[in-house]
Formats: C-alpha cells, structure tokens, sequence
C-alpha cells in the first residue's frame, strides 16, 4: 500500500513541477492546510478540532461533485 502512495505523491510531485497552474494550486492547497493545522493546535481538544477540520474538508469535496 505505501509503494501505492509513494506512486501518487511522486506522480503529484512531478506534476506540480512542470505545470504552473498546478504549481499555484498546490501552493494555495498547502496555505489552506497549514492554516488549519494551526487551528486545530490552538484548539483545547485537538480531537475534536481534527474531526470538525475533516468533516469541513469532505463536506467541500461532497459539495464539489
């Protein structure tokens, strides 16, 4: 399964190198994710912060379809 992802997260790599457009998404993808992170350690129940972040993040790729 590792060897799955390692795949996905190289073929992702290089596709964020050679395309512009994708450069600026993943660079937009990556500011929203760390934003979060820096949430939810703010939060006095991380759990509970994790799991209100996830649900945000399906709920947007459910709306997204």
């Amino acid at each position: 399964m590792s060897i799955f992802l390692r795949n996905i997260a190289r073929y992702a790599a290089k596709k964020v190198a050679s395309d512009p457009q994708a450069k600026e998404k993943a660079i937009k993808l990556a500011r929203g994710v760390f934003e979060e992170a820096k949430v939810i350690a703010k939060h006095d129940n991380r759990a509970f912060a994790a799991g209100r972040a996830f649900r945000k993040a399906f709920d947007k790729l459910q709306n997204d379809r």
